[in-house]
């Protein structure tokens, strides 16, 4: 008889601005390589933080189910994901880049891992990370807040805040219902 391997839920946050449509696709095409990719949100562009002198940035987020740790996840997922991707890591931290993958949350999980805080605090300050988690998750409660994704998201105006959606640029032919 074959075990069941435990499967985790990753909420992982996505941004590229270097051809940033085509990096977002693939960076989802190979996280499928560690798991299932549950659901994708809509792709939103926005402005780039902290250095403005850059084109806007396409971000989404997904929900990855996969048997890896979050470490492992990290390190052999998403670390891989961004190299083949071409990410090159700067001392500025907010400039351009290929791909950007961080993971927001990990199960219901609260922890430190490789010097970020899990649930990622961006969860909350982020409106380019809170709309998309509303999006694919609206019911899924924050393990430090208690608020769900949607009251998280309800404080923020994504006009105002400049987003924009880009619904023509699809990351995922179909969410699962979850």
């Amino acid at each position: 008889m074959c075990e069941r391997q435990a499967m985790h839920r990753a909420y992982l946050s996505l941004g590229a601005n270097v051809d940033p449509a085509r990096n977002l696709r693939a960076a989802v095409e190979a996280l499928g390589r560690f798991g299932h990719v549950r659901a994708a949100s809509t792709v939103w562009q926005t402005a780039p933080l902290g250095f403005a002198a850059q084109p806007d940035f396409l971000n989404a987020v997904v929900l990855l189910e996969t048997p890896l740790s979050a470490q492992a996840l990290r390190e052999r997922a998403i670390a891989t994901i961004e190299r083949q991707l071409g990410r090159v890591r700067t001392a500025n931290k907010n400039g351009p880049r290929t791909i950007d993958i961080d993971i927001m949350l990990f199960d219901h999980a609260v922890f430190d891992l490789d010097g970020r805080h899990i649930p990622d605090p961006e969860v909350l300050e982020r409106p380019f990370v809170a709309i998309p988690l509303a999006e694919i998750a609206p019911d899924e409660v924050h393990p430090e807040t208690g608020q769900t994704f949607r009251q998280i998201a309800a404080r923020f105006d994504p006009q105002a805040e400049n987003m924009q959606a880009r619904k023509e640029i699809v990351l995922l032919e179909k969410n699962v219902e979850l």
